[in-house]
């Protein structure tokens, strides 16, 4: 069965980012993952997660100023000076919080730009010799233009092969759904082709991004699709509700913690 993880920067946004730790509990998600988590210190998040008894699946690497319209600095050269203190900071949470998996964002950056196409590679080795030192992942996610228009990494397969190429292990796919079937489709067979190299796996409603439960692609059958292939990371629910939360959990009645466990 999927390990779903609400993602609070989306879910619950009913209540203040401090209270929705308790309502993902409540709501019976075992798990949690955020955008970032950096609006608490770190052992404020710490405590939310032991006092709800919740595990945090993921969270973003600081990714520069993102009300100016920064998504991530790796693929620009001219930020690369800023790398390692965001790379400290993601520790210090990751250390407090007990997250095995970080993702570290690329930016707005053309592909095609030797120069960021450099500094990119750069980045990610840096990034995964400090993750994986500490006996972490770092996850890296391709996401659709039209979400977000000049995203460096906007390609599955680019993303798949760039991985393949790096001396490193600790280096995966964070393999959103909704992004996928956005950019490529062939959701299904994509996720059987690269499974050794998923870290991650996140859902929304293709093309609303709202609650998995209809639109362009088949839950039920992707859920126990995954279970087919064996995966057993997280499901990051990486959606938008339609209304308030908890009043569009029905897909997720199936899959919730009892109150009792």
């Amino acid at each position: 069965m999927p390990r779903f993880a609400a993602n609070l920067t989306m879910m619950f946004n009913e209540l203040p980012f401090a209270d929705r730790f308790d309502a993902a509990a409540e709501a019976g998600f075992a798990a949690v993952e955020c955008l970032f988590p950096y609006a608490l210190e770190p052992d404020q998040v710490a405590e939310r997660l032991a006092r709800n008894r919740l595990e945090l699946a993921l969270f973003n690497m600081p990714p520069g100023d993102w009300d100016a319209g920064d998504r991530g600095l790796a693929a620009l050269p001219a930020r690369a000076g800023a790398l390692p203190a965001t790379i400290a900071t993601a520790l210090r949470y990751a250390k407090a919080t007990g997250v095995r998996r970080l993702h570290l964002m690329a930016g707005i950056a053309e592909r095609a730009n030797a120069d960021s196409l450099r500094a990119y590679r750069d980045a990610v080795l840096m990034a995964a010799d400090a993750v994986g030192a500490e006996g972490l992942t770092l996850v890296l996610e391709p996401i659709n233009g039209r979400d977000m228009p000049g995203y460096f990494l906007n390609d599955f397969a680019w993303t798949a092969d760039f991985i393949d190429s790096l001396p490193v292990s600790n280096v995966r796919l964070q393999f959103d759904l909704y992004h996928r079937q956005i950019l490529h489709g062939d959701v299904t067979m994509a996720l059987r082709a690269m499974l050794p190299l998923i870290g991650h796996v996140q859902i929304a409603s293709v093309p609303s991004r709202n609650e998995p439960d209809g639109e362009e692609l088949n839950w039920p059958f992707l859920f126990g699709e995954l279970d087919r292939l064996g995966y057993d990371g997280f499901v990051g629910c990486e959606y938008r509700p339609r209304a308030e939360t908890v009043a569009g959990l029905g897909w997720f009645a199936p899959y919730a913690r009892s109150k009792a466990a």
